[in-house]
């Protein structure tokens, strides 16, 4: 019976060479990686609504903390999750909200605009909480591509995502 596991200690083995000719991924291995997502579909909107309650409550924070550094840092994390799994979690337009958020308040000059401003943050986070509350996944809906739009807009105008 072969082993499961095989430790290969590269200092003995040395380097091998990178064959491309092959798929990293064969059809069989994307398959099976489908049917897991599909399996874990069903957490999806539990894990959702846990991260967007978590973004409310580091809003909340941020706001009582006079929009420091730290909560703002705190803020930029959660926004961060969220636009890493809005697409996988069925709800682009969170992706693009949540980015647009990050842009904001991922530079020291965005962390000024946004405590001269924090009004252009919590219309990021009431964004994202009604699209998710209504189930609204995408910017094929006329509200959301108008909101997401308009967010972008003020972020961009503000000048202040590090390009």
């Amino acid at each position: 019976m072969k082993a499961k596991a095989q430790i290969i200690d590269p200092r003995e083995a040395g380097p091998r060479p990178l064959n491309l000719a092959q798929p990293v991924f064969n059809e069989e291995a994307l398959a099976r990686a489908d049917q897991a997502l599909e399996a874990l579909s069903g957490a999806f909107e539990g894990w959702l609504n846990a991260d967007i309650a978590t973004l409310q409550s580091a809003r909340i924070a941020a706001d009582r903390a006079g929009w420091n550094d730290a909560a703002l840092d705190a803020l930029w994390r959660t926004a961060h999750n969220l636009k890493g799994m809005g697409s996988t979690y069925g709800y682009p337009i969170v992706t693009r909200i949540a980015a647009s958020l990050c842009r904001l308040i991922e530079s020291q000059a965005g962390k000024s605009a946004a405590r001269a401003n924090p009004n252009l943050i919590d219309a990021h986070v009431d964004g994202l909480r009604a699209a998710v509350r209504d189930r609204i996944a995408s910017d094929h809906h006329p509200l959301a591509r108008a909101l997401v739009q308009a967010l972008e807009a003020q972020v961009a105008r503000l000048g202040v995502a590090p390009r």
